[in-house]
């Protein structure tokens, strides 16, 4: 089928483009491509990740679900002219349905560009296929058993959470990561998702500069006489287009760059890809780690001789910006924080993200539903703790000093011996420096080394401080694991990782050892056979309520799939800024309840029905005349509201002040996710509720329909920064959207952050960036 009988195709048999320009359809036909499929081919299958829009050209398909008892369930025919795909592409979802070629079938394959571009910017299409979307998706979920396959779309899914490295058109990923001396590099091929090439170059600008690396099954090492970072470039390019190994023939087949950045301060909170404003950022935030200007460095290094590809920023401090107030401040005057920007930050960021994520793909569960301890320990090392996919806490601190000892750095310490040191001891600032960063730690403790191998194998010998050094070390772990356990108010895993966590079978053992009290167990035969070629490992005993995870880093992957996520987030911003961008009603979300019906007749009385007293915003909500009491350890809130209708499990959504007054700690959580939460005490006029969980502080969202969602250009779950009107302006950041046909277009927020700002309902709202994509 040539061009033209393809346009005359869609405009005849697709009602979809009735009417649709001619210019548009050009546009879309030519950056779309024909896919030829087999009888009994699967065009799309269950689990997987879509990027396209399919329209069916000739033959047969049908729609179809296979239950977890293999039944198989035919939920639609289709004929030439019929589309799918696009509610998994609009939503952001996995696919939840299996679409099967009955006889050879001949499919026009749309991008997901091409379909933002072309599709989405033409208002009627837009709302045709809204239509569609409610319809298909109304229908799907009237089915008890097709919404339970929804949510397990991603944890049967081969790849949930994107590791493998796709793009519908090939492109060469170089990942960069700038040491204070060296440069770390890895080269990714989209087509196979393989590793072309790795390398480190080391002691660069000094006489014994070194450059090893790997590529396919050569392994070897060469001098290098790089000055800086651009003679190191220069020689990996070298490398990398040599005859022998002919990984790229010019530096112009590398597409795009992704580069590690320690520091993010306070404003970077994702990948970015980098502009001129992007590098001023970065700079601004270099006094935070001043030791880490190399990052800055290799980036300029890297645009003079890549002018063409585009460079994105990963930042090992993005992960943990979802730290609360309450974790990431200092017992410090607060001007310090507003003024001077001193707080917490958190570093390894990238791969305590990247080792959560594989674990929830390993025990095939939701990350989102999952509290994660990750130990990334090395020579440099940290922990954090990972609740419902949100970094909560993590031990490193404004710089990556702090927290447990490593190598050669001190980790926590009283601020006061520095300060000891220099009035007693006379230790100028540089000493001061020199000891918490070089001489201390591991080092500074055993005086053996900073390696934990040698370390170890000084301890077998006797060595008195070795062994002082590694129960110091393996105390702190086990030390923050029972802090993090307590601060997230339950486990699902604890992984080790990085060179000690993944190499030591003694360090992990003595670093879990007295924790069978929270369900941390061992088992010793598997601690000591761990082989991590096929994937993660379980040590744990079977049967144990938490599982013990090693997981092998792979921070250059992680950076690879940042990067591609950072470009996808450009694109998409693009979107913003040429679809018309209407207003967003700001909601002011108050106390209330929701109520299984259970607790309605235990509050009001056997059979009683909740009594609407009001519509809500959202179709088929509506506020009630019931009322309760919270009563919680410490106080009680009286005449909080009911809204209906019943739900399946019992709901309170209280401010952050709120929980002061209650004397709980309830989590910032989306609504559902209820897992580990305080309860409380509700009171009614015919009795009471004793509730051991379900009390949450609602995460900020955007409620919105399919064709909101298209118009504004975002999928469920994306998370956006919203600017919003009133008596001055303000912008709120990990805003979620949440995509559903029966959903009216509202932002709600926090009585708390509502007053803060001088905000009443009523207010308007625009989305002003994109965040974050599905929060993966």
């Amino acid at each position: 089928m040539d061009r033209a009988d393809l346009i005359q195709f869609l405009t005849k048999n697709v009602d979809l483009f009735t009417g649709f320009p001619g210019d548009k359809l050009e546009v879309l036909v030519t950056g779309s491509q024909i896919g030829s499929f087999e009888p009994y081919e699967a065009i799309l299958e269950f689990g997987e990740e879509n990027h396209n829009f399919f329209i069916l050209l000739s033959g047969e398909a049908e729609v179809a679900v296979t239950d977890d008892r293999g039944d198989k369930h035919r939920l639609a025919a289709l004929k030439p002219g019929d589309f799918f795909g696009e509610i998994s592409l609009m939503t952001g979802e996995r696919t939840i349905v299996d679409v099967i070629g009955v006889t050879q079938c001949s499919v026009l394959i749309i991008p997901d560009h091409v379909f933002t571009s072309t599709i989405t910017s033409y208002p009627p299409t837009l709302q045709k296929l809204s239509r569609c979307i409610t319809n298909k998706t109304v229908g799907y979920t009237a089915n008890s058993w097709t919404h339970d396959l929804a949510d397990s779309a991603g944890c049967h899914s081969s790849d949930p959470y994107g590791f493998k490295l796709h793009t519908p058109k090939q492109v060469k990923i170089l990942v960069i990561n700038c040491g204070s001396s060296s440069l770390k590099y890895s080269l990714f091929d989209t087509a196979d998702d393989t590793v072309i090439a790795k390398g480190l170059i080391d002691n660069i600008g000094m006489e014994n500069g070194k450059h090893r690396f790997t590529a396919g099954t050569t392994r070897d090492e060469k001098p290098s006489k790089a000055r800086d970072f651009i003679g190191a470039i220069d020689d990996m390019i070298s490398l990398l287009t040599s005859s022998d190994l002919c990984c790229i023939n010019s530096p112009e087949e590398i597409t795009c760059i992704g580069h590690r950045v320690v520091h993010g301060g306070d404003r970077f909170t994702d990948s970015v890809v980098i502009t001129d404003a992007v590098i001023a950022g970065i700079e601004a935030a270099v006094h935070l780690a001043p030791l880490h200007i190399s990052n800055l460095q290799g980036i300029r290094a890297a645009k003079q001789i890549f002018p063409q590809a585009h460079h994105v920023a990963v930042f090992d401090t993005a992960f943990h910006h979802t730290l609360p107030p309450y974790a990431y401040l200092y017992g410090l005057p607060y001007d310090l924080y507003e003024k001077k920007h001193i707080r917490r930050y958190g570093f390894h960021g990238t791969s305590h993200s990247y080792v959560a994520l594989r674990a929830a793909q390993h025990l095939k569960r939701p990350f989102n539903n999952l509290e994660i301890i990750s130990c990334h320990l090395g020579n440099g090392a940290s922990m954090c703790a990972i609740d419902h996919g949100r970094s909560i806490d993590t031990t490193m601190g404004l710089t990556p000093t702090a927290g447990l000892i490593m190598g050669t750095r001190c980790g926590d310490i009283d601020p006061g011996i520095i300060l000891h040191l220099q009035h007693s001891e006379g230790y100028s600032l540089q000493e001061c420096e020199r000891l918490i960063h070089k001489e201390s730690g591991l080092l500074g403790l055993s005086g053996v080394s900073s390696d934990m191998r040698a370390i170890q194998d000084a301890a077998a010998n006797g060595n008195h401080r070795a062994l002082l050094a590694l129960k110091c070390f393996s105390y702190q772990v086990r030390k923050n694991i029972g802090a993090y356990v307590a601060a997230m108010e339950g486990l699902d895993a604890l992984i080790f990782t990085g060179g000690i966590g993944q190499g030591s079978a003694g360090v992990r053992n003595a670093c879990c050892e007295g924790l069978s009290c929270m369900g941390i167990r061992i088992d010793e035969a598997k601690n000591r056979s761990v082989d991590l070629s096929n994937g993660p490992c379980d040590i744990s005993v079977d049967g144990s309520p938490i599982r013990v995870l090693v997981i092998a880093t792979d921070e250059e992957r992680m950076i690879a799939r940042e990067t591609l996520r950072a470009l996808r987030k450009e694109q998409i911003s693009t979107v913003f800024a040429l679809n018309v961008k209407k207003p967003i009603p700001i909601e002011v979300s108050a106390h209330h309840v929701h109520l299984k019906q259970e607790h309605i007749e235990a509050l009001f009385g056997k059979g009683h029905e909740l009594t609407p007293h009001g519509d809500l915003s959202q179709p088929g909500q509506f506020a009630c005349k019931e009322q309760v009491t919270l009563s919680g350890p410490k106080g009680t809130i009286e005449r909080v509201r009911v809204l209906g209708p019943a739900r399946k499990e019992t709901q309170i959504e209280i401010s952050m002040t709120e929980q002061f007054k209650l004397g709980i700690n309830p989590p910032i959580r989306e609504s559902g996710d209820l897992g580990d939460t305080p309860g409380v005490t509700l009171i009614g006029p015919a009795g009471s509720v004793v509730l051991d969980h379900g009390v949450i502080c609602a995460k900020r969202h955007i409620h919105m329909s399919p064709l909101d969602a298209l118009n504004y250009g975002v999928r469920d779950k994306y998370v956006v920064r919203v600017r919003v009107e009133g008596e001055r302006e303000l912008t709120f950041g990990d805003v979620l959207v949440r995509v559903n046909p029966n959903f009216s277009l509202a932002m709600h927020i926090d009585t708390d952050e509502a007053n803060a700002a001088h905000i009443t309902t009523g207010a308007k709202g625009f989305i002003e960036e994109l965040q974050n994509q599905g929060g993966v």
